[in-house]
């Protein structure tokens, strides 16, 4: 079994509410590069740690100072490494029979399906606009591949059959911009 499989099965068993589909958060080439050079950031950061630490060793070992900023600097190179990895491997959508939560690495945020009234497909940007009842979270946009879009409203429809469909033209999106300037 792979690592998600597992977690998967981790992570269910605490929510106990059984998944119906999960999409990948599909990233930008930019925010894909940036994750990338940070992990290489990391292991950087790792292996000129440990160079300096065998240079260390060989001489006074008695700094307490020296030994905290080494236990520091290896932490937070594993920690960020743990963190970018978290983001790339498990980047993701989640449809339950309740809810939508998206999982940003180890972060996660929970919608009710039951308060989604439309769903707007933006042809502008190629992306899913999510708008709801609550005044609190007034829309959310969910970023997957062009290909998943019938399915996802498909499955977002089947959970709550009020919610509606539209999409906008990329005119319509440069008119609303120019209403908002005024």
């Amino acid at each position: 079994m792979l690592f998600s499989e597992i977690w998967a099965i981790i992570s269910n068993m605490k929510d106990k509410e059984p998944i119906i589909k999960k999409y990948a958060f599909r990233f930008s080439a930019v925010m894909l590069a940036v994750l990338i050079a940070g992990l290489v950031l990391c292991a950087a950061c790792f292996a000129l740690t440990t160079w300096q630490f065998t240079g260390f060793l060989t001489g006074d070992v008695s700094s307490f100072y020296e030994w905290v900023k080494y236990a520091l600097l290896y932490f937070v190179s594993v920690f960020l490494a743990v963190l970018i990895t978290a983001m790339l491997v498990r980047s993701q959508y989640v449809l339950t029979e309740k809810e939508l939560i998206l999982q940003f690495g180890f972060l996660k945020t929970r919608y009710d399906v039951k308060k989604i009234f439309s769903v707007c497909l933006l042809n502008g940007s190629k992306k899913l606009c999510l708008y709801f009842d609550d005044f609190k979270t007034k829309y959310a946009t969910v970023v997957v591949k062009e290909e998943w879009y019938d399915d996802f409203i498909k499955t977002l429809t089947s959970l709550n059959e009020r919610i509606e469909f539209d999409f906008s033209t990329y005119e319509d999106e440069q008119q609303g911009k120019k209403n908002k300037k005024k």
